[in-house]
C-alpha cells in the first residue's frame, strides 16, 4: 500500500471529519485523480518536442502519456487543426499516490529558492492546480538528456464540495503552502 493512502486513512479522515463534523466517513473529501498536462508551445515547428514531451511525463509519473492535439486552427501561432501540441497524464488509485508523495519528498524541495507553494490554485469547486516551471526537479529526468526546461501542471482533482476542504485536505497531507492565512 502507498504510504500517502495509509495516511490517509489512519490521519487524514479522523482529523478533517472533527474539523468539518461529518456524520460518516463517506462524506470526508478525497483525491480522485493527479491530471498532469505540459503545453509545448515550440511543437508547431518541431514534432519531435511532443515526443520528448511524452516521454519526460511518462518518465516522471511511472504511466504512459499521451500527445494533445489542438481542437482550433490560430494562424497567428501557426497551428492547424489537429496537430500535436502538448503531453498529458492523468494518475489514479496506487500511482497517484505514488507521484503525490515523489512530489511532496523530493521534487518540491529541489526547486531552488522554495519558500512553499500559492494557496491562490483553488478553482472554487475544491480542484487545486500547482505549476511548475522546470521538469528537472523530478530526479528521473537527466538534465544531461533534456531538449530544453518546460514546465507542467499538475491538477489534483477532489471531492471536496468547496475550497476550505480541499485546502485542509491537501494540507493534511503535508502539501507544503507558503502563506497559511484560511487557518485563520
Amino acid at each position: 500500500m502507498a504510504r500517502l493512502k495509509d495516511i490517509y486513512k489512519k490521519d487524514v479522515v479522523p482529523a478533517l471529519q472533527e474539523k468539518f463534523q461529518f456524520k460518516s466517513i463517506m462524506q470526508v473529501p478525497r483525491i480522485t485523480k493527479i491530471c498532469i498536462n505540459r503545453g509545448i508551445g515550440a511543437a508547431v515547428a518541431d514534432k519531435k518536442l511532443v515526443d520528448n514531451g511524452v516521454e519526460e511525463l511518462t518518465v516522471i509519473t511511472g504511466q504512459k502519456a499521451i500527445a494533445t492535439i489542438a481542437k482550433k486552427s490560430v494562424s497567428n501561432f501557426k497551428l492547424r487543426e489537429g496537430m500535436p501540441i502538448g503531453a498529458k497524464v492523468t494518475l489514479r488509485g496506487e500511482k497517484m499516490y505514488e507521484f503525490m508523495d515523489r512530489l511532496l519528498t523530493v521534487a518540491l524541495p529541489r526547486v531552488r529558492d522554495f519558500k512553499g507553494i500559492n494557496d491562490k490554485g483553488f478553482d472554487g469547486r475544491g480542484n487545486y492546480t500547482l505549476g511548475v516551471k522546470e521538469q528537472i526537479i523530478f530526479p528521473e529526468i537527466s538534465i544531461d538528456k533534456i531538449k530544453g526546461i518546460s514546465g507542467m501542471d499538475i491538477t489534483f482533482v477532489t471531492t471536496a464540495e468547496n475550497d476550505e476542504q480541499s485546502y485542509e485536505l491537501l494540507k493534511a497531507f503535508g502539501m507544503p503552502f507558503a502563506n497559511a492565512k484560511k487557518d485563520a
